[in-house]
């Protein structure tokens, strides 16, 4: 029965907090993103729409029948896609990390696939993440990068700028610390704390090289490509990113350019025989500039087989 509005007595005393926090509830939204990988050359690049600064999402809608359902119903209606392989990222729900008052938990997916459709807008790597491309050594980027972070390190207190420092040599390889490819999302929440992003709380007034994008997602971009990177060194998930048939040289190339490290090519050659995950075609590409190289196929059957156990590939062993 509902109150009277002349009653001398109040609703019960639950009445106006329940409401609110109906209120506040009604301010939080699910999102769906997509990081979806693929090759373009020698290129990593990562799927993107609205012109590069989003990623492909959208919201959980009553009729998926899963967010997996609802994540490929969005990148196929936004880029003309069709996914392949798709394995859960993250789900990010920190408050003040989107635009707006609303607060949106991001439930985030990795895909790898061949396609470039035409349709879609694929960004590099290193476009994003200029720092992380160690395949020529230390980059003029990242040099700047360790200095800013030095600074930003000297301003705090003794034990605060003790951790920073420390945080700093591990993240980007100072006091003869080794360059871990890994490592990607926490060097960008570095980066994102001392003020160096344009998508930091206080940014800086000259933050560093590197497309920036909306909200949360280029954080959600370093998430998946460090999945990635530690992804290749015990499962053999690049496969998914090759041609049918390819050279030992393509697939470490491919390697390399997902690591942004270089490998040992006798090494790399050793293990993948060693691990017999690939096999002759008999056939030979005569495009490599010198003596025809043989072309090799994945065997889908080590793969299968594997897909639990895991496999070895060589990303962290430098020339």
């Amino acid at each position: 029965m509902p109150a009277d509005p002349l009653s001398p007595h109040p609703p019960p005393t639950g009445t106006a907090p329940v409401r609110a926090q109906e209120q506040h509830r009604q301010r939080v939204s699910t999102e769906l993103v997509a990081v979806i990988v693929s090759m373009s050359g020698d290129r990593p690049v990562v799927l993107t729409t609205a012109d590069g600064v989003r990623l492909p999402s959208g919201p959980l809608r009553s009729d998926h029948r899963s967010l997996q359902t609802g994540l490929r119903a969005w990148v196929e209606q936004q880029t003309e896609l069709p996914l392949g392989y798709v394995e859960q990222l993250y789900t990010f729900a920190d408050p003040g990390r989107t635009g707006g008052e609303d607060r949106t938990i991001s439930v985030s997916y990795l895909g790898l696939t061949r396609a470039t459709s035409a349709l879609s807008q694929w960004g590099g790597f290193y476009d994003f993440f200029p720092w992380e491309d160690a395949r020529q050594g230390r980059n003029e980027v990242r040099a700047e990068i360790e200095r800013r972070l030095l600074r930003w390190a000297g301003t705090a207190p003794d034990a605060a700028g003790r951790q920073r420092r420390l945080r700093c040599a591990v993240s980007f390889a100072l006091d003869g610390r080794p360059w871990r490819p890994e490592l990607t999302l926490q060097r960008y929440e570095l980066l994102y704390e001392a003020g160096l992003l344009p998508e930091s709380a206080d940014p800086s007034a000259e933050p560093t090289p590197g497309w920036p994008m909306q909200d949360d997602h280029r954080r959600i971009v370093a998430t998946g490509i460090a999945r990635l990177r530690a992804k290749i060194q015990y499962r053999p998930v690049v496969f998914e990113l090759m041609a049918d048939a390819f050279t030992l040289g393509q697939l470490q190339g491919v390697v390399e350019a997902l690591a942004g490290q270089t490998l040992h090519k006798q090494n790399f050659r050793r293990l993948i025989t060693q691990q017999d995950l690939v096999e002759d075609t008999g056939r030979t590409d005569s495009r490599t500039g010198g003596r025809p190289a043989k072309l090799y196929a994945f065997r889908r059957e080590v793969l299968d087989e594997r897909g639990t156990a895991g496999t070895t590939l060589p990303v962290v062993r430098t020339r």
